[in-house]
């Protein structure tokens, strides 16, 4: 009889409490959240790989975290998929994506039929390479046009490279395809092609490439007569872009928008017309970038990652004069790939950035406010899944690729 009247007393007491610290403390306690002077911690708890850098500016890593209100629904809609690295929505609401092996695929839009596209350019798909990304001609509904990138195989090793063509009536194959770039030198490696594509309002396409990873190659990112670790802005003919940063200076390729890149993976664009990049760093120094027009992003001079033996990258320098300071930066990698804004069904998440993690086996959710970093969540860590690529949807759903073939749908419940 004492036990239960103690027991009883106990949860009499346990009820006084949470009613009297009111309803933030419910949902603290329902969720096991942990506030700091208010507000949630940043969701990463492991140690950096180089605590002794320090942030060129406060909130530029490990922001508070913040938790999703909105109930939602994650289903997979395809299991199917070989090997996929970029997603479109055809205007039809279908997906195409691209698969490594070097063809395409069209997905209905409930992800039940999956067709095959045929006729893409020879593609060398050791380690990293492959039919890589793809973006709709920005005139598709009339020309039919598809651009996208890969590692094009020559004499000496292979390139990261823009080819098009026109997606047949019957869907089937890739009409008359031309490689429009190549991102040269060639090189004989298996790593770090870039390789997103995103077209801008006026109808050029962006494109980026990484540094081929080695350190023989990685000198190129700050050579300006080079196209390895850059972003670049060309026409649909894969010309310089009129109104590029360089063009006729001798000492620039006119090709370039930015440079000192690693491994670009991810470009975006902001609600306001602004280019973001995302590029995966070494140990440690994975960086979201605002890119503007002929500004040095500084790899590999400046990094906040370091080498994989855990020396320093070069001088170990995190600031220099003349680079750019990423908006955002993780320690340890989370290696994004692809990144999108949204734009859909659920209001807190509108013009957040997600970005697919591979190594981080999750979506992350950037809140950004006046181009700074407010707010980081992690999302879908229990799929253990690399996730290669996000798409804004255009019926109001994120949706996700992974590497084991998945197509992910995240909707509003």
């Amino acid at each position: 009889m004492k036990n239960i009247i103690k027991t009883s007393f106990l949860l009499i007491s346990l009820i006084s409490i949470i009613s009297c610290t009111g309803n933030s403390a419910k949902a603290e306690a329902q969720n096991n959240i942990i506030l700091e002077n208010g507000k949630l911690p940043n969701p990463e708890t492991a140690d950096k790989n180089s605590p002794e850098y320090k942030s060129a500016f406060a909130g530029q890593t490990r922001i508070q975290g913040v938790k999703t209100k909105t109930a939602y629904i994650v289903k997979i809609i395809n299991k199917d998929l070989e090997k996929p690295w970029g997603i479109v929505n055809l205007p039809d609401g279908r997906f195409l994506i691209t698969s490594k092996s070097g063809y395409m695929n069209i997905v209905s839009a409930d992800g039940k039929t999956i067709s095959k596209v045929e006729g893409s350019p020879k593609v060398d798909d050791k380690g990293q390479g492959g039919l890589l990304d793809v973006a709709l001609d920005p005139d598709f509904k009339n020309n039919r046009m598809i651009y996208f990138s890969f590692s094009e195989p020559v004499a000496n090793g292979n390139n990261t490279a823009v080819g098009k063509g026109r997606l047949s009536n019957d869907e089937k194959k890739i009409e008359d395809p031309v490689t429009i770039f190549h991102a040269t030198p060639s090189y004989d490696g298996k790593l770090h092609y870039g390789s997103r594509l995103i077209f801008d309002k006026d109808g050029n396409l962006f494109v980026s490439t990484g540094e081929r990873s080695d350190l023989e190659t990685r000198p190129l990112a700050q050579n300006t007569m080079a196209y390895l670790g850059k972003v670049l802005k060309i026409t649909k003919d894969g010309k310089p872009a009129p109104g590029n940063p360089f063009i006729g200076n001798s000492k620039y390729k006119p090709e370039i928008y930015s440079f000192g890149h690693r491994n670009p993976q991810g470009l975006a664009m902001d609600e306001k017309g602004q280019l973001w990049e995302a590029e995966m760093g070494p140990k440690g120094g994975d960086e979201v970038n605002l890119i503007n027009p002929g500004k040095n992003y500084g790899w590999a001079e400046v990094t906040y990652g370091i080498e994989y033996s855990g020396k320093k990258v070069g001088a170990g320098i995190q600031q220099k004069e003349g680079t750019e300071q990423p908006v955002y930066y993780w320690d340890p990698s989370i290696s994004m790939s692809g990144i999108t804004f949204y734009t859909g069904n659920i209001n807190e998440w509108k013009n957040n950035l997600f970005l697919g993690c591979l190594s981080g086996e999750k979506i992350i959710r950037l809140v950004i406010e006046n181009d700074k970093v407010v707010g980081e969540e992690w999302l879908l860590e229990d799929q253990k899944e690399r996730f290669r690529d996000v798409l804004n949807g255009q019926d109001g759903n994120l949706y996700g690729i992974t590497d084991t073939g998945k197509l992910y749908k995240i909707s509003k419940k």
